[in-house]
């Protein structure tokens, strides 16, 4: 009978099997190790990426809000250029206010009102005068108020009751006056005479 001693066999079947799992593990780790790496170097290079996009949106608002500041500056100076401008041409048209001022007070004036003195300041213009009665300082105020654009909010700050002398045998009941009203600038007094002849061609056409 022949006998067979099959541990050796045995055993170096074992430290195949076992040296083969060792070598899987490792090859698993490895290739797990590997995937890793390629899966952190993808996302170091979406984050590297976006890390350059929001680099550049950062530089581009930075241009942007600078843009926006030369922008603001260049409004505001053309906005103190229009206004200069505008301050200029209303000199240039106001020269003639005193001329309509006189045109306007002989033609609402009403016939019994004399004036005495005018002071302007500014806009504001200051009168003195008389009137033979109560009712032509009534005409004279809706006159001054509805019939001229030139002039504007008048208010009657005194009227006095007094006896003025012709002559010896001549004494007549006066009304001594002190009025104040504005002077309207050239360019609204023109743009709101514009408005007037507006409305009137609409009047007229809805008429017809």
């Amino acid at each position: 009978m022949i006998l067979i001693n099959l541990l050796p066999h045995r055993e170096a079947a074992r430290k195949r099997r076992r040296e083969a799992f060792q070598a899987t593990m490792l090859a698993s780790f490895l290739i797990g190790l590997l995937v890793s790496v390629l899966i952190y170097t993808w996302f170091q290079g979406l984050i590297t990426d976006q890390q350059g996009q929001n680099d550049y949106l950062t530089q581009q608002i930075k241009a942007l809000d600078v843009q926006i500041k030369e922008i603001a500056t260049l409004e505001e100076e053309i906005t103190a250029l229009q206004a200069r401008q505008k301050a200029v041409e209303d000199l240039q048209s106001d020269r003639n206010l005193p001329v309509h001022l006189f045109t306007e007070l002989v033609n609402q004036l009403p016939d019994g009102v004399y004036i005495s003195s005018i002071k302007q300041a500014d806009q504001a213009i200051t009168m003195q005068g008389m009137a033979q009665s109560n009712e032509r300082v009534s005409e004279m105020l809706r006159n001054l108020s509805n019939n001229t654009p030139w002039l504007a909010k008048p208010e009657l700050v005194e009227i006095v009751a007094s006896n003025l002398s012709l002559s010896a045998r001549d004494q007549r009941r006066v009304a001594t006056i002190n009025l104040r009203f504005q002077l309207v600038r050239s360019s609204e007094a023109k743009a709101a005479i514009e408005a007037a002849g507006s409305a009137g061609t609409v009047a007229l056409a809805v008429g017809k």
